[in-house]
């Protein structure tokens, strides 16, 4: 369908068109869309005058983030959107004429496509959340009381917020270790992934002002693979009474691909029944789940990649606009570039759990990698890659992956 040749398993095709922010040794930070196994600079684009109709302010694409484009609001991006749609299935365009805007991605440097203002982590899986509260609270009441009336959640770190490729350093924090009276202040023993999605706040919403979760959709920009770093044992020492802390907001890993909503469409489908039934404030007519495929991976330091976790988005309890609308039930504001975070993403089988926690069993069962090393939680150097990608006949949609290695604690503390 296109004058660019698309491998039938690539992430990024036609359908897709997921926006980015990168640079090259010869070009300053600026927007991009990835196709196949290339990228269109949109700046290079507007630099021709043909987006002048859309977006006047040309530097809106030449910025270190993608804010100021996603300001200009979806009537903007989805018309944009559509005309890189019509320009690489026309070989005759004047994008398939301009070398210097359709570069090869291996050429470019990926960043954090947007600037995080404020993170909320949700805790939206009812499989992990059970899972979870078996591990750390009673067998035979996992669920706390609240947890089929509201989308849990809490607000993280966004300073700490990072893009693929970005190793991380193994937090250390206050430890409680098994028989102690006291904890000690040593580098965590219990390092863990979650496998999430988080979405994109595109719309501002004015303090003191709800949204209707038949409204929700207008809100949110696009979707990202995210990777939410966890220390289990400094965790489970601090989190009573106020939740995570520390053992949270060292680090949270996103894809650098931000796949618009309108590309997910055809890719919807059914959430799970709610039981019992939810207030009319969440109550949403329509499929707003997702069908999209996700994956763990775990490959140790010149060791063999192993798939560890194999999951899905459709498995959350709560929708992203479930979560959306209860997060600014109150009246509270959201801002552009603004993440909202699914939580732990896993399924019934246990080859579907998006946590080593869950994995491990909390650590008592190991799991064997391809190389023959175990794991129960994470060494120095492992590297962990997170993917999904959705499918619906030929149409197919990738996030890309998140790739981050873990480091060795360095402190003197």
């Amino acid at each position: 369908m296109t004058w660019i040749s698309i491998p039938p398993d690539s992430d990024f095709s036609i359908h897709n068109l997921p926006y980015g922010i990168f640079t090259t040794p010869q070009r300053n930070p600026r927007a991009g869309v990835a196709i196949g196994d290339r990228l269109i600079d949109l700046y290079a684009v507007a630099e021709q005058g043909w987006l002048d109709d859309l977006v006047p302010n040309r530097t809106a694409f030449r910025q270190a983030c993608l804010n100021d484009l996603i300001h200009c609001g979806k009537d903007v991006t989805s018309v944009l959107r559509k005309r890189l749609q019509y320009w690489l299935t026309d070989p005759d365009s004047p994008l398939s004429r301009l070398e210097s805007a359709v570069i090869p991605r291996s050429e470019v440097r990926m960043h954090l496509p947007v600037r995080v203002g404020d993170y909320t982590d949700f805790y939206s899986s009812i499989e992990h959340a059970t899972n979870v509260g078996k591990l750390f609270r009673d067998p035979d009441n996992a669920l706390l009381p609240n947890w089929r009336h509201l989308p849990v959640a809490y607000h993280g770190r966004a300073s700490s917020i990072i893009a693929s490729g970005i190793d991380i350093q193994r937090p250390a924090g206050q430890i409680l270790l098994d028989g102690a009276d006291a904890p000690v202040f040593e580098p965590t023993r219990r390092l863990d992934f979650e496998l999430e999605v988080a979405f994109l706040i595109g719309r501002e919403n004015a303090l003191g002002q709800p949204i209707a979760t038949q409204d929700a959709e207008d809100y949110i920009f696009g979707f990202l693979l995210f990777n939410d770093w966890s220390a289990r044992d400094i965790q489970s020492w601090e989190y009573r009474p106020l939740g995570p802390f520390l053992g949270k907001n060292f680090a949270s890993s996103v894809s650098p691909w931000i796949v618009p909503l309108e590309a997910l469409e055809p890719f919807r489908t059914e959430g799970p029944e709610q039981e019992p039934a939810v207030l009319p404030y969440l109550r949403a007519a329509g499929n707003h789940h997702f069908n999209i495929d996700l994956e763990v991976s775990i490959q140790p330091r010149e060791g063999i990649e192993t798939t560890v976790c194999r999951s899905n988005y459709r498995h959350l309890y709560w929708s992203p606009v479930q979560q959306l609308a209860h997060h600014v039930s109150n009246g509270c504001n959201l801002r552009i570039g603004d993440l909202l975070a699914s939580g732990t993403i896993s399924g019934r089988e246990a080859n579907s759990y998006g946590s080593l926690l869950e994995l491990s069993q909390g650590g008592r069962q190991a799991l064997t990698l391809r190389d023959g090393s175990q794991r129960t939680f994470l060494q120095d150097y492992d590297t962990v890659r997170l993917r999904g990608f959705a499918r619906q006949g030929e149409i197919r949609v990738g996030f890309g992956e998140v790739e981050t290695t873990i480091l060795p604690n360095e402190s003197n503390l």
